[in-house]
């Protein structure tokens, strides 16, 4: 035993190596790697604990985090729940106006197709009268042809008739009689009478208070006109212009001393141009003849003037019947007051019996008053005798 202590003994001092000089024996190598091995496992300890204490502070976070995020749900379920809720009264809103819209766009739509029916309808009804319209205008316009085609002919003929001097006097003596016979009264003219010095005017027309007859003459000198509207440069058209001052010079001098007879005429006669535009351009043109034809006391009058001049006459005519019959009119007037006179007796008659109906109407009320009166008084059983001025009355 001892033997064994002491061989322990040796070997644990037995040198192992040295270290700087320094012997290192097996007691020391073990004590240093029981220090190492110590000192390991504390700092394993320290490892463990650090480690423990981050899984720990780990497992808090953890658990913190968990909180927050059953929080987070909790608050993201509410939400939700509110999301669902306002989803589903947004839906229901959504759908009343979804309704709503429907509806309005419905009517809309049937408002607006019956207004496009009744526009189309009007638009239809407008296209027929229109299209009626422009049948009319077509028939007018085919009617207006025909009478253009007819009015070229007669223009045609109205040229043959201009060529000859006796159908263009005729033409001038036609417009003038109808002019006359279509603004006067039959008896108040006279077509180709002979005068005292055997001229025979072509119209005369008489005036009314037993004055002189008024001439008028119809042939105008055409054939020198249309001389100047056929001339060719300017020495033709001036010498048919010098031709024609010449020819009405000659027919004024003629009406003057033939048809203006002292106290058989008036001291005035018409020359009477059966054209509008050859009236215009004598007055634009010739105004010397114009002139002459005035001191001669000739008046040149066209067709429109012709016809004033015969509505003043008529007119006169009428204010001298007129006057004619005024004895008349006045005996008519006499009747008509006797008429009226009579007519105011009888309303005063007729007045005088509504005041006495009034009068009669008012004893009569009287009378249905006192019934009434009495009636009461037996309903109310009052019998007893009381003298009374209305049973006097």
């Amino acid at each position: 035993m001892g033997t064994c202590e002491s061989d322990n003994k040796n070997i644990m001092e037995t040198v192992l190596f040295d270290i700087g000089g320094r012997s290192v024996t097996v007691l020391e190598t073990l004590a240093v790697g029981l220090g190492v091995t110590v000192l390991l496992l504390v700092v394993m300890v320290i490892v463990q604990l650090r480690a423990s204490r981050q899984r720990a502070t780990e497992a808090v976070e953890e658990a913190r985090r968990a909180g927050e995020m059953e929080r987070h749900i909790a608050d993201m379920m509410r939400i939700q729940s509110e999301m669902t809720g306002r989803m589903q009264t947004m839906s229901e809103i959504f759908g009343s106006r979804t309704t709503d819209l429907a509806r309005l766009l419905t009517e809309r739509i049937d408002a607006s197709s019956h207004r496009v029916n009744q526009s189309m309808t009007e638009s239809r009804e407008k296209t027929d009268e229109t299209l009626t319209k422009l049948a009319e205008r077509l028939a007018v316009i085919d009617r207006a042809q025909t009478n253009i085609t007819q009015l070229s002919s007669e223009i045609v003929s109205l040229q043959s008739i201009l060529a000859n001097k006796q159908q263009r006097g005729a033409f001038g003596q036609g417009r003038m009689e109808a002019i006359i016979a279509d603004g006067l009264p039959m008896g108040a003219y006279s077509f180709q009478t002979a005068l005292s010095n055997g001229s025979r005017p072509d119209a005369l027309i008489f005036m009314p208070n037993d004055a002189p007859p008024l001439v008028i003459d119809a042939k105008f000198p055409l054939e020198g006109w249309q001389r100047i509207s056929e001339a060719e440069g300017p020495e033709a058209l001036r010498a048919a212009m010098t031709t024609f001052r010449g020819d009405c010079g000659v027919h004024i001098k003629a009406i003057s001393q033939k048809y203006l007879l002292t106290g058989e005429t008036q001291d005035t006669a018409f020359m009477f141009v059966p054209s509008e535009s050859i009236f215009a351009d004598l007055h634009e043109r010739f105004e010397d003849v114009v002139q002459s034809a005035a001191r001669a006391r000739v008046v040149i009058v066209s067709p429109s003037l012709l016809m004033l001049s015969i509505q003043v006459i008529q007119a006169l005519l009428r204010d001298v019947r007129m006057r004619e019959q005024a004895h008349v009119i006045q005996k008519e007037v006499i009747a008509l007051l006797a008429d009226v006179g009579r007519l105011n007796e009888r309303v005063n008659k007729l007045q005088t019996h509504f005041r006495q109906a009034n009068q009669d109407i008012d004893e009569i009320l009287i009378s249905t008053g006192k019934l009434t009166k009495r009636g009461e008084r037996i309903e109310a059983m009052e019998f007893e005798e009381r003298p009374r001025l209305e049973d006097q009355s």
